[in-house]
């Protein structure tokens, strides 16, 4: 990917951060809406995910994220409603090294695709998270999240999150509402510094790049009370 895209320390002119943003949003919401229509997991779906089975299977993730996907510790995300395309991807992803979560080493090496479909479905039907937003940052960030910064050229989140942090399964992108603000900040670093780059033609990666710190935790914490 090109370099200037993806540096923080990287800086455009007005006009060009203009395009830059409308580009992104533009393509962010066109994959979201082809994905609605055209979903490219034709062979994931093919497996029926047991949740029953998913339950049992997920007894194992209890310790870091809680018996119903709740975590205990913000260290570890919560689990519970995360769509399943996204957490499937996750789990598929670090299984098979294409995202490093030291925390979870070896855990998932033995984990087949049934397996995998069948957790990500258990936690997907849990009652997802609600947490409690610190009132200032959380209103900074919602105007981040709803409209972006056409002058940064950071696109809204909605266009890939959903005006409530819901997510789109289908697209797999993921839901954020009720995630740790700490959890949140450390995924958004990540895609900024590179060590995470998982993530669909590199669009999180591109627009962490042009957030700062205090737009990560502003965010994050608008996203912590969201429901």
């Amino acid at each position: 990917m090109n370099k200037l895209m993806r540096s923080p320390q990287h800086r455009e002119g007005p006009l060009s951060s203009s395009w830059g943003v409308l580009a992104t949003t533009i393509f962010a919401t066109l994959s979201a809406l082809l994905a609605l229509g055209l979903s490219p997991r034709a062979g994931a779906d093919e497996i029926t995910a047991d949740t029953s089975a998913g339950q049992a299977k997920a007894a194992v993730c209890a310790a870091c994220h809680g018996a119903q996907g709740v975590s205990p510790a913000s260290a570890f995300p919560h689990l519970a409603g995360q769509k399943a395309h996204y957490l499937r991807k996750q789990i598929t992803d670090i299984r098979e090294s294409r995202r490093a979560v030291p925390q979870m080493a070896g855990l998932t090496d033995t984990l087949s695709d049934q397996d995998i479909a069948d957790i990500a479905a258990y936690y997907a039907e849990q009652p997802a998270n609600r947490g409690q937003a610190e009132p200032d940052a959380a209103k900074a960030g919602e105007v981040l999240y709803r409209a972006g910064s056409l002058e940064r050229g950071i696109a809204a989140c909605t266009a890939c999150h959903g005006p409530r942090g819901e997510g789109i399964d289908s697209a797999g992108y993921p839901a954020l509402a009720g995630q740790f603000p700490a959890y949140t900040i450390t995924s958004l670093t990540a895609f900024r510094d590179g060590t995470r780059d998982n993530d669909p033609n590199d669009i999180m990666s591109s627009i962490a790049a042009r957030m700062s710190d205090s737009d990560m935790q502003q965010v994050a914490e608008y996203l912590h009370g969201l429901r």
